[in-house]
Formats: structure tokens, sequence, C-alpha cells
């Protein structure tokens, strides 16, 4: 097997790999649906750490916040940093992925009450349109993104990252958007 060298550094990603995270990106996306739409709650009353939707908005706002410090950090050059930054957003969105689905466990999908149509059809807007639709498309961006990066093919991470960077953050700051719409309207 052919690796990335000075020699060599066009060495392009086995379909196999990339196909491999796409489908494991999918299965993911079907599970999170299955448990938001068709999982009946455990917890109906919301007794049981009823801190986690808002926990989830804090971890979206700090992914977000380490995504800007990671780009201006690339945007100096400054490699270590920017890939520390990197490291630091995929940490906290995969404690988001994590809290996210036990909440969804324990309580279920959250709706946005009826007696706001206005609110509620902006709210729905942003979380079925872009947030809901990006955030499935992203998953597989970012993770072949990583592998990219921690395999040495930089032209390749570039090239995908310009597209994953602004999706990864536009998800993570509708996060906090939907989460901050739902606490104002409940």
């Amino acid at each position: 097997m052919t690796t990335v060298t000075a020699e060599n550094p066009n060495y392009r990603t086995p379909p196999a790999i990339v196909w491999t995270i796409i489908a494991i990106s999918a299965v993911a996306s079907l599970f999170l649906a299955w448990l938001v739409y068709y999982h009946p709650p455990v917890d109906v009353a919301g007794t049981h750490l009823a801190f986690l939707p808002a926990l989830d908005a804090v971890l979206n706002a700090l992914c977000a916040i380490f995504l800007v410090v990671g780009y201006r950090y690339i945007m100096r050059r400054e490699i270590t940093k920017h890939r520390n930054s990197m490291f630091g957003a995929f940490v906290v969105s995969s404690a988001f992925l994590v809290a996210y689905i036990l909440n969804h466990v324990l309580h279920g999908d959250m709706l946005f009450p009826r007696t706001y149509p206005t609110a509620r059809f902006i709210y729905l807007w942003v979380l079925l349109t872009p947030h809901i639709f990006l955030a499935i498309v992203c998953l597989p961006m970012i993770l072949i993104t990583f592998f990219l990066s921690l395999t040495g093919r930089f032209p390749a991470h570039r090239k995908l990252a310009r597209w994953t960077y602004p999706i990864w953050l536009y998800v993570s700051v509708s996060g906090v958007v939907v989460y901050a719409m739902l606490a104002a309207y409940r």
C-alpha cells in the first residue's frame, strides 16, 4: 500500500474508507431520526437530567468558538494551535452528541408551542430546513476532514475543510438559536 510521502503527495484516500465513513454517518443519522421521532421517552415528566438541553446549547456554543478560533489560527499558519482547536471542536461536538442522545432517550422531542405562530414558523424553518439537513450532511464531512488531516493528506484536507468549516459552524450556531427559541417560548 502506498503512503503519503514527500515523493507521493497526491496519494488518494481509498474509496472504501470514504464509503465506510458515509455508511457509519448514515446509520447514525437514521438512529437519531428513530430516537427523536419514534422512540418513546423514558422520563416523560422531564424530571431527570433536565439540564441536558441547556448543556447541548453550551456545547454547541463552545464548538462554534473552537471553530472560529481554529480558523483564525490556520489563517495565521499556526498549525499546532489550529489542530488543537479543531480537536476541541470535535470533542465538544462528540460530548454534544452523547448529551443529545441521552436527552432524547429520557425526554423525547421538545415541541415548539403553537401559540406563537410567527416564532414557530421561524423556529421550524431554522430547525428543519438548514439545521437538521446540514447536520446530517456535515457528520461525514467532519469525519472525512479529520481523517484526511490525521493521515497527512493536507491538500485534500484543505479542499474539504473549506466546505466543512462553514457548514459545521452554521450547525453549531443554529443549534444554539434553536435552544434559545425553545427556552424563550416555553
